[in-house]
């Protein structure tokens, strides 16, 4: 019994230290959202940056699917092995009572992730994406080139949602 005390009071701590979850915008329009993205800037993460994979020139295109739900394809080459194109494709669904802001994607069923708008342009011209813990993040474009100004205001809501942003890593785009 103590050692089941234990182990709730040690989640219990691993839950607060990571805070309260980032705040999302207040809804997303999906037909406006629907599209391509370019990436302008992430924070690394696996199938992105490892060992034998840097993605370049990344590309998310959302489309609207019959069933309601949206579908996604994750495009970019891959710099260390001389640009070899990968691509990954997913479904998403909104979370019931997000207003669209929280989606659910799966690469892999059944297996789910969070993607949740935190920073939305209103003209939809960039977003930025993450997820609760914090470990992944995405600035998005609707140009392969991202303004400035507009690259440092998705940095300033990244940041007001709790994002190290010190391993950021801005995405090369050659289009």
């Amino acid at each position: 019994m103590r050692g089941l005390a234990l182990a709730l009071l040690l989640l219990a701590g691993c839950s607060a230290a990571e805070g309260p979850p980032p705040r999302t915008v207040a809804s997303v329009d999906l037909q406006r959202y629907l599209g391509t993205w370019y990436e302008a800037a992430r924070l690394p993460m696996f199938a992105q940056d490892s060992a034998s994979v840097v993605c370049e020139d990344v590309t998310a295109t959302y489309t609207a699917r019959p069933d309601g739900q949206v579908g996604v394809t994750n495009r970019c080459l891959n710099a260390l092995a001389g640009d070899a194109p990968r691509s990954a494709t997913a479904v998403a669904y909104a979370v019931e009572g997000s207003n669209n802001a929280k989606l659910r994607v799966s690469f892999f069923w059944p297996f789910y992730g969070n993607y949740w708008v935190l920073g939305l342009d209103p003209d939809y011209r960039w977003a930025v994406v993450g997820e609760p813990p914090r470990r992944w993040l995405w600035i998005l474009s609707r140009t392969p080139q991202m303004a400035p100004a507009d690259l440092e205001r998705a940095k300033a809501i990244a940041r007001e949602a709790g994002y190290d942003l010190a391993p950021l890593r801005i995405t090369r785009q050659r289009g």
